[in-house]
């Protein structure tokens, strides 16, 4: 077998839990073992509580140890993954070595409900502002319109198709793959690369 990190969520990242990430990344990085993320989160947890507890400061440094480790870092999103969570948890954006996806799960900047009810506030204060009476069926339209494209670009199905992962794959075969990924990750550090001396020949 290889030595192999795990970090799973199940729900908003807190600033306990990203200060503890961040540690654990770390000490993987120190004893060289490679890192799996597998991913079921929301997002940052919001409020007074989190921010008063530091959740900017401690979230920051969970994605400045990820985006710093050196050792293979491999990606599973098992559930939600929303947001700047996506990020902290080795997201797309800080190029795991192998990233993977079940059929159930989504990816997006956040929910669909959500998004819509946010653009839903936008549109209406800025009508308000222009002196205008807000129309209650054209926000609920935009609302709707809103929810129905996220939910739609957050599916699975809908990211692979865009090669935005490695690949879908079925629960059941979570260990077989993981288990062949690491082998590739620690068996390429094996082997030295040699570049290219004698040039590129033109046919």
């Amino acid at each position: 077998g290889w030595p192999v990190g795990i970090i799973g969520n199940n729900g908003p990242i807190t600033p306990k839990g990203a200060a503890k990430a961040s540690q654990f990344i770390q000490l993987c990085e120190q004893s060289h073992s490679a890192l799996l993320f597998l991913h079921n989160t929301t997002g940052f947890m919001v409020g007074t509580d989190s921010e008063q507890n530091g959740v900017i400061k401690h979230g920051s440094k969970m994605i400045q140890a990820v985006a710093n480790a050196r050792v293979p870092r491999i990606t599973l999103v098992v559930g939600g993954s929303y947001g700047a969570g996506n990020y902290a948890m080795c997201g797309r954006g800080l190029d795991p070595r192998f990233i993977f996806a079940w059929p159930n799960s989504r990816t997006a900047v956040m929910g669909g409900a959500q998004a819509g009810k946010v653009l839903r506030i936008v549109t209406e204060e800025k009508q308000r502002k222009m002196g205008m009476e807000p129309d209650p069926k054209m926000l609920d339209a935009i609302e709707q319109a809103t929810a129905q494209k996220l939910e739609q670009g957050s599916t699975a199905l809908y990211g692979t198709a865009r090669l935005w992962d490695d690949g879908l794959i079925d629960p059941r075969d979570s260990r077989a793959v993981l288990s062949e990924v690491l082998s590739i990750c620690y068996e390429a550090e094996a082997r030295s690369l040699r570049p290219i001396t004698f040039g590129v020949a033109r046919f």
